[in-house]
């Protein structure tokens, strides 16, 4: 896909080889996303890095939280050997260990009176805490 082709589809530019996600049967292979933001969320991401005056927002993971692993969410600059996500006005940013555990996800943001902010549905946790800011696999 060309840059700028599809405003909604995101540009993998720097993505280290083993992390390729590649549909077969297709020539060249297309390129999964790794991560899926809705356009509630892409609004609030380009909100927040203009008022943050950081070039990127960083996903990731660490260890505790109620269900063992927590989200990691910061509007941060890029890393050595970090795996790239461009969208139109901004990058995300996933270490390569948290790429793992981030694989297919979709970050949401829900706002409004009712809302909670950032929401991460993870298809691949098998527990998540009642707050939905940590999980298990």
């Amino acid at each position: 896909m060309a840059a700028g082709s599809d405003a909604k589809a995101p540009n993998l530019v720097s993505m280290p080889a083993d992390w390729t996600v590649a549909r077969e049967g297709q020539d060249p292979p297309a390129v999964d996303p790794i991560i899926h933001l809705t356009e509630a969320a892409r609004v609030e991401v380009r909100k927040l890095i203009e008022a943050e005056g950081k070039p990127g927002l960083r996903l990731g993971i660490k260890g505790g939280g109620c269900s063992g692993l927590s989200y990691l969410l910061e509007f941060t600059e890029e890393r050595e050997g970090d795996t790239v996500i461009n969208y139109d006005e901004f990058r995300v940013f996933l270490d390569r260990k948290s790429t793992i555990y981030l694989r297919d996800i979709t970050l949401d943001h829900q706002g409004g009176l009712d809302g909670r902010g950032f929401v991460f549905h993870n298809p691949q946790a098998s527990n998540t805490c009642g707050c939905g800011e940590s999980f298990s696999l």
